[in-house]
């Protein structure tokens, strides 16, 4: 029986690229000339660490293209709130990865009710989807990705005909 997996994940080499680039364009930006700011990545975790709070915000956008263009999607990172000292300003940006137990009922839940004909299972940070045709498992994904599904950075793997 045709079946994929439903994954939340995303490349570890290219968010460490993604920060290296986002350093570089920091550094060369006019707006922070003389201005002590950068990223550093560490596992899972991007710190942030600008002199005031409003460069952060512009430090994020960075970040969230530089991930973007690198093919990770943006709905994976979870921003802490800022830490403001008096001199320096910094802020954590986890990356999330794998999908948590609420997150994977919901999208079980999102598929039984648009009676589709696929089975699912829950399987650890995955769901496994299962039908009897491969037409069926293309509408499940669909449903996933259009509007109606939920705001998680997922990924379909495994598909298996």
């Amino acid at each position: 029986m045709p079946s994929f997996d439903i994954v939340s994940e995303f490349d570890k080499h290219e968010a460490s690229n993604a920060v290296d680039q986002a350093n570089r364009e920091i550094q060369t930006r006019f707006d922070f000339k003389g201005v002590d700011a950068s990223f550093s990545l560490n596992v899972e975790i991007v710190s942030l660490e600008a002199d005031v709070d409003f460069q952060l915000k512009q430090m994020l956008d960075v970040l969230r293209n530089k991930l973007i263009a690198r093919g990770i999607d943006a709905r994976c990172m979870e921003e802490q709130p800022p830490v403001l000292s008096g001199v320096k300003a910094r802020q954590d940006v986890k990356l999330k990865q794998g999908l948590e137990q609420p997150d994977c009922k919901a999208i079980v839940k999102l598929l039984k009710d648009s009676k589709l004909k696929v089975q699912t299972q829950i399987q650890g940070d995955k769901v496994r989807v299962t039908g009897k045709k491969r037409d069926d498992l293309q509408q499940a994904i669909a449903l996933l990705k259009g509007e109606q599904g939920p705001d998680l950075a997922l990924q379909f793997n495994n598909f298996r005909d």
